[in-house]
């Protein structure tokens, strides 16, 4: 072997590395879970709302960063509190500026946790897929032909947990640019959801009450959330149909 092999047999990643990323997530991930559950809260919020209403105050620019930041970890790193963070962005923010913030650092995190996955398992799961024969083969082919519709529904159906929305395509290789764009579209309308419910957080705080999340499944709320599924799924039901009608 000369030395030029063997320098690029040097440089070539090793598995464990590859894998590093991800694994450091699931590991923070649990014991976030454990450690943190209690503390990312509206009580922890209720208890810190004038520390943080002073603190936006006086300094704005730092407490946009600052929370997009915090936001960022929550989804990066599949931690609890992404809910919280949701409506503090809209507590703090308002509705249009909390909107916005909520959508860029749940974006963010996303991407993070997506390209995690994809440079280690979702090289080996992808590749595997793409060499397989039989009904996982046609599970790629499917997918392959509707990924932009396919995403748009997992990120539009309330039911599909978002960690799993982030990881799910990075194993089966979807294209980067299709997630990216799905995942800034598709969380907007949750996103506004979410937000508006910590617009008015204050009044409900002074009640002794806290936000009422089920909001989102009320009939005028999720009623448009499934249109927008049903708009999604269309290219998908039409491609079949046509490919019946083919047979």
């Amino acid at each position: 072997m000369d030395q030029s092999t063997s320098r690029a047999t040097d440089n070539k990643p090793r598995p464990w590395t590859r894998h590093a990323p991800l694994a450091i997530i699931l590991i923070v991930a649990v014991i976030g879970y454990v450690t943190l559950r209690d503390y990312i809260t509206f009580d922890t919020l209720r208890d810190n709302r004038d520390a943080l209403v002073a603190f936006r105050d006086a300094h704005f620019a730092l407490m946009v960063l600052t929370f997009i930041g915090i936001y960022v970890l929550i989804v990066a790193f599949s931690l609890p509190g992404a809910a919280v963070a949701s409506v503090t962005g809209g507590f703090l923010f308002g509705l249009a500026l909390g909107t916005t913030f909520n959508v860029i650092a749940a974006s963010l995190g996303a991407v993070a946790i997506f390209l995690a996955a994809r440079l280690g398992l979702g090289q080996t799961l992808a590749a595997r897929l793409e060499t397989s024969e039989g009904k996982l083969k046609q599970l790629k082919t499917g997918l392959n032909d509707n990924e932009i519709s396919v995403l748009f529904l997992m990120r539009l159906v309330p039911a599909v947990p978002f960690f799993v929305a982030n990881l799910l395509p990075a194993l089966v290789g979807v294209k980067f640019v299709n997630f990216a764009f799905t995942t800034v579209l598709g969380i907007i309308p949750g996103a506004i959801v979410f937000t508006w419910i910590g617009v008015g957080l204050g009044e409900v705080f002074d009640r002794g009450e806290n936000p009422d999340l089920s909001l989102l499944w009320e009939p005028q709320i999720i009623g448009p959330i499934l249109g927008l599924c049903a708009l999604a799924a269309l290219p998908i039901l039409i491609k079949t149909i046509r490919g019946k009608k083919d047979i």
